[in-house]
């Protein structure tokens, strides 16, 4: 009924951001689905969660998600597509995609 994967599986399904989203770190919750976020390009936006992911994923400060710019104010704002687990995000860093995020 439920899969289990191991570390090894987990990590060879790892989403990497698509073109028009980018990596990003929670650094403070606002509170009603809304969180700052400091992206990889070195800009501090407010994400808020979609109502598909709302209810489904629980994001705490300094996870490591993927968000997308808003095409209106995407200077400011964004949308939160994914949230790393925690060997995902270590798996990441390896690799060398979280140079420019102030992860622990």
């Amino acid at each position: 009924m439920f899969q289990k994967f191991t570390q090894e599986e987990e990590i060879a399904r790892t989403r990497i951001p698509k073109e028009g989203e980018m990596l990003a770190v929670v650094i403070n919750i606002l509170g009603n689905g809304r969180m700052t976020v400091e992206c990889n390009d070195g800009k501090t936006r407010m994400g808020r969660i979609p109502g598909k992911l709302r209810k489904r994923v629980w994001i705490r400060m300094n996870d490591l998600v993927i968000v997308e710019p808003w095409s209106v104010e995407s200077e400011k704002k964004c949308d939160i597509v994914w949230k790393y687990t925690k060997t995902q995000a270590q798996w990441l860093k390896k690799k060398g995609y979280t140079k420019s995020l102030p992860l622990d």
